[in-house]
């Protein structure tokens, strides 16, 4: 019998450019005559985590099948015929925002290979910070990788792994990497759901019929399906079910969970449930807290839609000071469809977002958004409002400063361009052109999700972005891998 080297696993040891860029959703389903389909709404829950590409892998009995395009799952996911072909009772899909590798054909998930032990269907939500470093040592073993994905090295190395068993090799392959990482997988016999130790990315648990069972990154999927949440994946945790039904492994070193906090502040839906707490409620008190640590006096809360709303309503309640749609968003924009010019590039906002005149002219407002990235969205909108008549205009932030990188699974830019990392607040708000501005302070953050405050001397949460403190190591960041490894990984 094999047996995982347990002792040897430690792991400490197209959205505006005002936000972080979505991450990546996946889903899985075991046991359903309609897995493909279920798949394919599941995915359309979890589109706002990933909008360039998506993709499903079922097992029919006898043969795997895919479909992956880039794309939303709407464009490609439409068709009886295609649902039709990914026959069969287990499906896990992907959708994805870029965070490592590009947007290519080759790096859509999930990922699909032939090893010995059988066919193999794995996706990804995270980013393993460790990546390049075990690519370039595969790479010396003689792997041939297809994809610049980071999660193909998980599949090298379930492929090169010594064990025998599929759960042995995946433990052991799981066991050199470092990074944030919820996975699903596939095989012959099982579904297969991972969170890595520090539970940085989010994983549900749900059931459907009598014998069937759903993984997925938010609860938002489980009820577009009517699957009935069951609870988290833990931190370290692998759960396989499979025709014994579900059994559950914890194999991995334990360490402190870190939670992204911030899925509760942008990226989940609001209308999920992470980590037992509602998204949506989190948010309205994350606005209470704001109107309680920088209140101002104003005739109008305005949200900046649409993931300021939630915040903004809170703070109106807790300011009582009256809620207004003071911006209107079109819900048919997606990519700025049209910039042939710097000139019409620039009218970008105008496309997505438009002032309600009629409730600005003469008013003093407060805007409530979730964060502020580069600033050049938030340049627009308050042009916007004065444009419109506003007689002030104050800023209020959901979010402390963004002030350093994720490198957790969230594209976020470099340090440079983060305008908290370059300016101070009354600097930004000079820039901006409000006449306040103002974050949620960490502890305030904190106190919203339910905390007395921030612990300083170890974090409850993954807060990097804001504090520069990355709970897991940055094995590529902090070891250069050299030009050549750097060249091949931006390759197209």
């Amino acid at each position: 019998m094999d047996t995982p080297r347990t002792a040897q696993c430690t792991t400490a040891s197209f959205p505006d450019d005002d936000h972080f860029h979505d991450e990546c959703g996946v889903f899985g389903v075991y046991n359903h005559p309609d897995a493909s389909a279920l798949t394919a709404l599941g995915l359309h829950a979890l589109q706002h985590r990933g909008q360039e590409a998506a993709g499903i892998v079922s097992y029919g009995g006898k043969h795997f099948h895919s479909h992956r395009a880039l794309g939303s799952v709407g464009d490609n996911f439409n068709s009886g015929e295609v649902i039709e072909r990914l026959e069969g009772p287990m499906a896990i899909g992907h959708v994805r925002y870029s965070t490592s590798g590009g947007t290519l054909m080759r790096n859509v998930q999930p990922l699909f290979a032939d090893l010995v032990f059988g066919g193999f269907a794995i996706a990804h939500n995270g980013n393993l910070t460790n990546a390049r470093t075990c690519r370039r040592e595969l790479v010396e073993e003689g792997c041939i990788f297809q994809s610049t994905s980071d999660t193909e090295t998980i599949l090298h190395r379930i492929a090169t792994s010594e064990y025998r068993k599929v759960l042995d090799r995946l433990t052991d392959a799981l066991c050199g990497v470092e990074g944030a990482y919820s996975l699903v997988a596939l095989t012959r016999q099982k579904l297969i759901g991972v969170r890595d130790p520090a539970g940085v990315r989010p994983l549900v648990i749900g059931k459907i019929g009598d014998d069937g069972h759903v993984l997925a990154s938010e609860t938002c999927a489980l009820d577009i399906i009517g699957a009935e949440y069951v609870r988290d994946v833990e931190p370290g945790e692998i759960v396989i079910f499979s025709k014994e039904g579900m059994k559950s492994l914890k194999p991995f070193a334990k360490q402190k969970s870190r939670f992204c906090i911030f899925e509760y502040i942008y990226f989940a839906r609001p209308d999920s449930v992470i980590e037992g707490r509602n998204v949506y409620e989190v948010r309205k008190n994350i606005g209470a807290e704001l109107a309680r640590e920088s209140h101002v006096d104003a005739d109008m809360i305005v949200p900046v839609p649409d993931s300021g709303v939630p915040a903004a309503i809170g703070y109106a309640q807790e300011s009582g000071i009256q809620f207004d749609l003071g911006i209107i968003r079109s819900h048919y924009m997606g990519r700025t469809f049209i910039q042939p010019s710097d000139a019409i590039r620039h009218l970008g906002v105008k496309l997505k977002h438009n002032a309600n005149r009629a409730w600005i002219k003469g008013k003093r407002l407060v805007l409530v958004d979730d964060s502020i990235v580069r600033g050049t969205t938030s340049v627009k909108i308050v042009e916007m409002m004065r444009n419109a008549g506003a007689k002030e205009v104050h800023m209020r932030i959901s979010s402390p400063p963004t002030t350093h990188p994720c490198f957790y699974g969230i594209d976020t830019p470099d340090k440079e361009k983060l305008m908290a990392h370059n300016m101070t607040v009354d600097e930004m708000a000079k820039h901006i052109g409000v006449d306040s501005l103002a974050f949620i302070s960490h502890d305030g953050l904190y106190r919203a999700v339910g905390e007395t405050g921030r612990n300083a001397e170890c974090p409850q949460y993954c807060d990097a972005c804001f504090t520069g403190e990355y709970p897991l190591p940055l094995v590529d960041k902090e070891g250069d891998p050299g030009p050549e490894q750097l060249t091949l990984l931006s390759e197209d």
